[in-house]
C-alpha cells in the first residue's frame, strides 16, 4: 500500500507539472511567441535545443537495442524493452517540440500541403515520421505477451540505419547552411549521432538503473558496468569529433571562423562550450575509465548525468553561435521587430541589431518542464505496465 502511495503521489505530481505547461502553451498560443525570448534575430531557441536534444536522446536508445538483435549481442537483448520504451517516449517529446515552436499547430497542415522536398527541413519530418513509426512497431510487437522474434529482427534491422539517419538529417538542417560559419561543416552528422550515442546511453543507464529500483524488472550488474565502459568509449570519440571540428576550422586563421568561435571559446557562449568540455567529456571519461569505478552505481549514474548535461550544453552552443552574428552585410543589421511611427505617419523600425541575443523566458520554462514531465509520465506508466510483468528478467 505505501509504494502505491507513493506511485500515486510521484503520478500526481507530475499531472500538475503538465498541467501548468499546458496552461503556458495556452498563454503562448493565445498572445504569440512574442512572449518567448526569440525575437528576428534569435528566431530558433529552447525549443529546438530541446528538439536537437531529445531527438539524439532516441537514436541513442535505439540503437543500443537494435543492436542486440542485428549484431546477436544477448547482454544488450535483456535490456532492449526498456530502451525501446525509452527512445520513443523521447522521439515523442522531441516532435512535441516542433510543434510548439511553430507558434499555431495548424501550421503542420503547410508542411503537407506547401512540401518543398529540397529542404532539410523537409527531410527530417519525413525521416521523424518514420522513425515514429518504426519505434511505435518495434514497441508493440516487443511488449506482446508472446513477441514476434521475427517482426522483431526485421524491425530492428530498419531501426538501426533510420536511428542514425534520424540525427544526421537533423544535423544538415545546420551543417549544409553556408552562410552559418559555425554550423557550416562535414563533421555535422558525425558529431550529432556520437553525442546521440554518449547521451542516448547515459540516458538509457539512468533508466535502467530506475526501473531496477523502482519496478520489477533487475538489471545484471556486470551488464551494468559493461554499458559503463561502452559509454566511456562513446564519450572519448564525441570529444575526438569536437577536437578534430575545432582543428580543422580554427587552424587557418580565416577571419569570419575563428570570430564565430571565438564566442564559444571566450565570448559569451563560453560557459556552455567548456561547461560541455568538462562536465560532458573530462570528469565522465576519468571516472569510466577505470574499472573499479565501473563497478559502482553512484559514480555511474553521475557519470551518466554529467554526459547528458553537457550533451545538452552543446546543443546551446551550437544553436545560439550561428545566431550571435546574424548573416547580412553591412549596417544596420536586422530589425528587432520594433516599429515607431515617423514624422510622416508612415510605420518604420526603430531598433536594428548586428549581434543576436537570447536567453528563455518564464513561459517557455513551464512549457519545457511540461514537456519532459509528460516524457517522464510516459515512461513511468509503460514501464510500470511493461516490464513489472516481464518474465524473463536478467539475474
Amino acid at each position: 500500500m505505501e509504494s502505491k502511495g507513493k506511485y500515486y503521489t510521484w503520478i500526481g505530481a507530475l499531472v500538475v507539472l503538465i498541467l501548468l505547461g499546458v496552461g503556458a502553451w495556452i498563454y503562448q498560443l493565445s498572445n504569440g511567441l512574442i512572449v518567448t525570448g526569440m525575437r528576428n534575430v534569435v528566431s530558433w531557441g529552447l525549443y529546438i535545443t530541446s528538439f536537437m536534444f531529445f531527438v539524439g536522446l532516441s537514436a541513442g536508445g535505439l540503437i543500443v537495442s537494435s543492436s542486440a538483435t542485428v549484431f546477436n549481442i544477448p547482454s544488450f537483448k535483456a535490456v532492449a524493452k526498456p530502451a525501446v520504451i525509452l527512445s520513443t517516449v523521447c522521439i515523442i517529446l522531441a516532435g512535441l517540440f516542433i510543434i510548439i515552436d511553430l507558434g499555431s499547430p495548424q501550421r503542420v497542415l503547410n508542411l503537407i500541403l506547401y512540401s518543398q522536398f529540397k529542404s532539410p527541413l523537409m527531410w527530417d519530418v519525413i525521416v521523424i515520421t518514420l522513425y515514429l513509426l518504426v519505434s511505435l512497431l518495434y514497441l508493440y510487437y516487443m511488449v506482446r505477451p508472446n513477441p514476434d522474434q521475427k517482426k522483431i529482427g526485421v524491425l530492428s534491422r530498419i531501426a538501426l540505419p533510420i536511428a542514425i539517419l534520424v540525427h544526421s538529417v537533423t544535423a544538415w538542417i545546420f551543417g549544409l547552411q553556408v552562410s552559418r560559419d559555425s554550423w557550416h561543416s562535414a563533421l555535422m552528422a558525425p558529431l550529432f549521432v556520437a553525442s546521440a550515442l554518449d547521451s542516448g546511453l547515459a540516458l538509457l543507464l539512468i533508466a535502467l538503473w530506475a526501473v531496477d529500483r523502482f519496478a520489477k524488472f533487475k538489471v545484471d550488474k556486470k551488464l551494468f558496468t559493461s554499458l559503463a565502459g561502452l559509454l566511456a568509449v562513446f564519450v572519448a570519440v564525441d570529444a575526438f569529433f569536437i577536437l578534430s571540428e575545432f582543428l580543422t576550422s580554427l587552424y587557418p586563421g580565416e577571419g569570419s571562423v575563428s570570430s564565430a568561435f571565438s564566442l564559444m571559446t571566450s565570448g559569451p557562449l563560453a560557459p556552455y562550450f567548456w561547461g560541455e568540455v568538462v562536465l560532458g567529456f573530462i570528469i565522465p571519461f576519468v571516472i569510466l575509465v577505470f574499472a573499479k569505478n565501473r563497478e559502482k552505481k553512484g559514480l555511474v549514474l553521475f557519470s551518466s548525468a554529467l554526459v547528458i548535461i553537457g550533451v545538452f550544453f552543446k546543443r546551446v552552443w551550437l544553436l545560439l553561435s550561428g545566431f550571435m552574428i546574424p548573416s547580412v552585410a553591412g549596417t544596420p543589421g536586422v530589425t528587432l521587430g520594433q516599429f515607431s511611427e515617423s514624422v510622416d505617419s508612415t510605420v518604420i523600425p526603430n531598433i536594428w541589431a548586428t549581434q543576436g541575443t537570447y536567453s528563455p523566458t518564464f513561459i517557455e520554462g513551464a512549457i519545457f518542464i511540461g514537456v519532459i514531465s509528460l516524457g517522464v509520465l510516459l515512461f513511468t506508466i509503460l514501464s510500470c505496465r511493461f516490464l513489472n510483468s516481464d518474465v524473463s528478467r536478467v539475474r
